[in-house]
This record gives C-alpha cells, sequence and structure tokens, in this order.
C-alpha cells in the first residue's frame, strides 16, 4: 500500500498540518510542532508552508479524489475552523457582565491596532526596496516586533 500524507483529524493544534506530518513521518507531533514554531522565526517561512500545507494537504476523512475539490474542502474548513477559533477567543476575552458591548470595543481596537501596525510595516518593507534603510538590519526587526508585542501585553494587563 502506498504511504499518502494526510492532515490529521485526531492528533490536530490548527488544522492537522503537523500531526499529520508526524504520522507521514513517524515521530512525535511534538518535535513536529516544535520545527514549525521555530520555522516561522526564519523569515515567516514557516507560516507560509503551514498554510500551504494546510490548503493542498487533504484531511484523513476526505473523499475528495481531485486536486481542486480537495483545495475547496480544505478553505472551508479552515474558514469554519478560523471562525470557532475567532469566536472563542472574542468569549474568552469579554467579561462576563458586559460580553456584547466589551467584545464590540475590544474588537474595534484590536482591528485598529493591527491595522496601523500592517500598514507602518508595509510602509518601512516598502521602503527598504529602494534602500533607504541602508543603516537597518532587517533580521533585527521581528525580535523587536516580538519584544514590542511582549511589552503591550505587560502593560495592558497592568492596567485592568
Amino acid at each position: 500500500m502506498e504511504k499518502r500524507l494526510y492532515r490529521s483529524q485526531s492528533d490536530r493544534m490548527i488544522w492537522g498540518v503537523c500531526g499529520g506530518l508526524a504520522q507521514y513521518f513517524n515521530i512525535d507531533p511534538t518535535i513536529v510542532r516544535v520545527i514549525a514554531v521555530l520555522s516561522i522565526f526564519a523569515n515567516g517561512l514557516g507560516i507560509l508552508a503551514y498554510m500551504i500545507l494546510a490548503i493542498v494537504v487533504p484531511l484523513e476523512s476526505s473523499r475528495a479524489t481531485e486536486p481542486k475539490d480537495v483545495v475547496k474542502e480544505n478553505v472551508e474548513e479552515i474558514k469554519e475552523t478560523a471562525s470557532g477559533l475567532g469566536q472563542e477567543l472574542r468569549t474568552a476575552l469579554a467579561k462576563e457582565g458586559d460580553a456584547a458591548e466589551g467584545a464590540a470595543k475590544a474588537h474595534g481596537r484590536s482591528r485598529n491596532v493591527l491595522g496601523i501596525v500592517l500598514v507602518v510595516a508595509g510602509i518601512f518593507f516598502l521602503l527598504s526596496s529602494f534602500d533607504l534603510f541602508w543603516w537597518f538590519r532587517w533580521s533585527y526587526l521581528w525580535p523587536l516586533v516580538l519584544v514590542v508585542i511582549g511589552l503591550l501585553i505587560i502593560v495592558g494587563s497592568r492596567r485592568k
């Protein structure tokens, strides 16, 4: 019987890519997950690879035979999972008394902050292509971003 790569349904954290790779290579899924997390810091290639595998690799129970059907099925499942995770996150972050109002305000603030971060990052990357920041080492950007996000989380938690 031919050995095939599938996304795992039983051993999954998000979309089952790491669990499926672990089954395929017959190794511990934790090792695959650690490698996946570490590869995120390699210029974001880990995120890109994970997303491509989540879209292209069929789920264990998939009955799709054509590649385009597999992709359609996977995109639908990814959309459903992302919606569910977003709902769980909103529920967890909202306070019990004013859940709807708090969630709406937090959602609006987080969208604004995310939008500003993306615009600023886009401007920096665009300007770097013109070599205007010849003095700045771009390899320091992601660690710097992580430090800033960590500080924002710490300061935000102390305000409460």
